[in-house]
């Protein structure tokens, strides 16, 4: 069942409107009315408070509203994945290339151009867009930085929050123009990238990060490094689809598993962050035994 049959029916029930949603969740009247008709994906549950502000709003059980929500992510993602994923935007492709460091953006721009949304290009533009996620999820419930970076972008508060909303949900394979103007060129001062070890450092702009690490590094085991993992786990991490919202934490958590004889699949180690992800699969530490 989507949200949107629920959310409407509470509406009708209680007499409110869909700006009634909209000021509870602080968003804008369109994007309710977009969520409403299945016109945009509802947010992952674990990236917003909106749906906890939206539940409060309709009277509705805690955490019924985000549990439907990632059902009706699940069921897009299984249609998603076998699509054929279009190669990168001009202009997106632009940027990435104009943020990377002078003395080697020659050479990288020879390797995009040769092999189009290949390895290379994936991987890099992949990091760049994690690391300005990270950011912006961190900064979402943060009304100074938001209505900051609103006016940068000559929105409203509403409407920026809309903007990080989806773009939380963006993929390198759907990359905008609007993102790299929004997030990606005002957030990164620069990258490079050591092609004999795939160690790539990231530098924020601090004048729009305040208060965050300056850089980041990221490794790429070769093979020689590798052979001990998965090879289902390699291809998970591969399949940005699957892989794109995995933490280090998570990360960590699933190297850590060992298996006998059966080897996992890609689709295993999805479903392994599902659950671990589910509330329901875990005791609160401050639950007490029963004394019965």
């Amino acid at each position: 069942m989507d949200i949107g049959p629920l959310v409407r029916n509470r509406l009708k029930e209680l007499g409110l409107g869909q700006r009634d949603l909209a000021r509870a969740a602080h968003v804008t009247e369109s994007y309710i009315s977009q969520l409403l008709t299945q016109k945009k994906l509802p947010p992952a549950p674990n990236r917003t408070d909106m749906y906890d502000r939206i539940g409060q709003a309709l009277k509705l059980p805690k955490g019924q509203l985000a549990k439907l929500a990632d059902q009706q992510r699940r069921e897009h993602l299984r249609k998603r994945l076998g699509d054929q994923p279009s190669p990168l935007l001009h202009d997106v492709r632009e940027l990435v290339l104009r943020k990377c460091h002078p003395g080697k953006a020659r050479q990288i721009r020879v390797i995009f151009e040769k092999q189009p949304f290949g390895e290379l290009e994936r991987f890099v533009t992949q990091k760049l867009l994690g690391v300005v996620k990270s950011v912006a999820r961190q900064e979402l419930a943060n009304p100074t930085w938001m209505r900051k970076v609103a006016r940068l972008s000559k929105k409203s508060y509403p409407q920026m929050r809309v903007t990080v909303l989806e773009f939380l949900d963006t993929t390198i394979f759907d990359l905008s123009n609007e993102n790299c103007i929004a997030f990606l060129d005002p957030l990164i001062e620069s990258w490079d990238i050591d092609l004999a070890t795939f160690c790539i450092e990231i530098v924020l702009n601090r004048r729009v990060v305040p208060g965050h690490h300056k850089t980041f590094e990221f490794m790429e085991r070769g093979p020689d490094k590798t052979s001990g993992e998965e090879a289902g786990l390699r291809e998970f991490l591969q399949d940005p689809f699957l892989s794109k919202d995995v933490t280090e934490e998570e990360l960590t958590f699933l190297r850590t598993l060992t298996f006998e004889k059966k080897r996992p699949t890609p689709l295993y180690y999805y479903r392994e962050i599902q659950s671990l992800r589910d509330p329901l699969h875990f005791q609160t530490s401050d639950r007490t035994p029963s004394t019965r």
